[in-house]
């Protein structure tokens, strides 16, 4: 699905207007490592803001194992699968590997993200 490989490559380079372009504004974010659903594009903006001012960088994301299953007459659709992701966060270099479920509807003939949930993945130490 192009629009799931485009969201991993803005991801990946650290592009965040073109990563966050991907999303629709009323889209919802559950992360593992938060404290809370963000419940809107704004919000997550705002949390990704907060994890720059602890130094926060993205060197590069790819994805493993994906998986697209469409739904609701083919206008959404859900996208899963592994990523890896080399990053920089609280002043350390990590790496991380999780899985990740983005579900996609049609929004004026284009896959727009509306919403990510992302877990550890339980086979990465």
């Amino acid at each position: 699905m192009g629009a799931a490989a485009e969201i991993v490559a803005a991801f990946g380079s650290h592009d965040k207007e073109s990563y966050f372009s991907l999303f629709a504004s009323d889209a919802t974010f559950l992360f593992y490592t938060g404290e809370k659903r963000l419940n809107s594009l704004q919000e997550y903006k705002e949390e990704w803001e907060s994890w720059e001012v602890d130094g926060f960088k993205i060197f590069s994301c790819s994805s493993s194992d994906p998986k697209v299953t469409l739904h609701a007459d083919s206008r959404v659709a859900i996208f899963t699968h592994c990523v890896e992701t080399d990053l920089k966060i609280g002043g350390e270099r990590v790496r991380s590997k999780e899985r990740e479920t983005i579900v996609f509807e049609i929004v004026d003939g284009q896959w727009v993200a509306i919403h990510e949930h992302l877990s550890p993945d339980p086979n990465f130490s």
